[in-house]
């Protein structure tokens, strides 16, 4: 499908794989223009999604371009599984942040991209999970013409990009000074941190992936993790998003071995610790990992000049150590007038599952403390708020 728009702009769909593939030098050029763009967003990270998980004939890559040829507004989307009519963001539960590509430049480009995907979702919806605050979706969410609704997502944590001494400040001083000791205690051991280069990142992918693995041996590691199709999309990944400043890979080294590798993804606003792993020899000589991690995040992102260190999706309690802000990421679902009782019953069962959930985590948390107290000990901790991890979302985990 090819239509014209308004400043001499043209909307087109792109429905096939090799002309996706075709499309990365132009697509990364917008994405250059688009200032709340995430990594998730970079043609690297949603090809290559594409390939390891994408379904034959579900494509449905929006598209918007000059006169010229040259992109403007991007919306990679993809029909969802099933008989209704939904248009669903690429890069499912392995991404945290779901966006729209739009031109800084381009004033026209918003109502442009609006129009083409008024087109494109005809008698249906389109469903955007986990949208960051401030993404360019709500640009597009802004001039909706049709029915719409925005819904609660997954809650992000994130901290200023600051060095570790300002990191330290935000905790209480009797933390604060356990953290210290456990940083000399990490000084002490001679640990080294190396960042790789791009030719080494297929080898120092597969050393990560396998230490994530000996990490949660026995304690129910995320089986997406283990998958050669994970594993592969990492690789085609992740050299280009490295070599063009989108990721960074680093190992840290004790007596030259290999003890723990970290996966942090990188925009010019952000850097986010996507995946990493540790060997139990660490924990063994009772390191802290998150520490570690954290330490050689908040040096890396500050001196960078980025403005947000952010921990990803999950509101685990080692996160919360550090008094993080708390951001919640949305659901946009958008629909035309035809399709309004779709996105209705859409929502509400959106909306009637996160209630569910909410219900089992509540009843969970209090059966916890119950417990912990009829036997006679402490309340063991649960985590009564927050959204559970995605399933099958390599987020980290600790």
């Amino acid at each position: 499908m090819s239509t014209a728009g308004g400043g001499g702009l043209r909307a087109e769909i792109c429905r096939d794989d090799a002309e996706f593939g075709r499309l990365a030098d132009r697509w990364t050029s917008l994405y250059a223009r688009c200032s709340t763009a995430t990594p998730f967003q970079s043609h690297a990270w949603l090809h290559s999604w594409w390939v390891s998980y994408g379904r034959p004939g579900a494509l449905r890559v929006v598209l918007v371009r000059r006169a010229d040829g040259e992109l403007v507004a991007a919306a990679p989307l993809m029909r969802a599984r099933g008989p209704l009519p939904v248009l669903t963001q690429l890069g499912g539960a392995i991404t945290d942040f779901t966006d729209v590509l739009l031109d800084d430049s381009c004033p026209d480009a918003v109502p442009a991209l609006a129009g083409a995907l008024a087109r494109a979702a005809r008698g249906g919806v389109i469903d955007l999970r986990e949208v960051r605050p401030g993404a360019a979706a709500e640009r597009v969410f802004g001039r909706w013409s049709g029915p719409r609704r925005r819904l609660a997502d997954s809650l992000c944590l994130e901290l200023p990009a600051v060095p570790m001494d300002d990191l330290l400040q935000r905790i209480p001083s009797a933390k604060a000074q356990r953290v210290r000791a456990k940083l000399r205690k990490l000084d002490a051991l001679g640990i080294d941190e190396r960042v790789v280069t791009g030719e080494e990142v297929p080898a120092a992918l597969e050393r990560l992936l396998r230490l994530h693995q000996l990490q949660w041996q026995g304690r129910g590691v995320t089986a997406e993790h283990t998958s050669d199709r994970f594993a592969q999309h990492l690789a085609r990944a992740v050299r280009p998003m490295v070599e063009c400043g989108d990721a960074r890979v680093t190992e840290f080294r004790l007596a030259g071995d290999v003890v723990a590798a970290d996966l942090t993804l990188m925009s010019p606003r952000l850097a986010g610790g996507y995946l990493y792993g540790a060997d139990p020899v660490l924990r063994a000589r009772k390191v802290d990992v998150a520490t570690m991690l954290l330490r050689h995040g908040a040096r890396e992102t500050s001196a960078s000049g980025r403005a947000t260190l952010s921990m990803l999706r999950g509101t685990e309690p080692y996160k919360r150590h550090w008094r993080p802000e708390t951001v919640p990421n949305q659901r946009l679902m958008l629909s035309g007038r035809g399709a309004a009782p779709l996105l209705w019953l859409r929502a509400g069962a959106a909306d009637a599952r996160r209630g569910l959930a909410r219900q089992a985590r509540e009843r969970a948390w209090v059966g916890r403390a119950v417990g912990g107290r009829g036997g006679g000990g402490r309340p063991r901790r649960g985590r009564p708020g927050g959204p559970p991890p995605a399933a099958g979302r390599p987020g980290r985990s600790t």
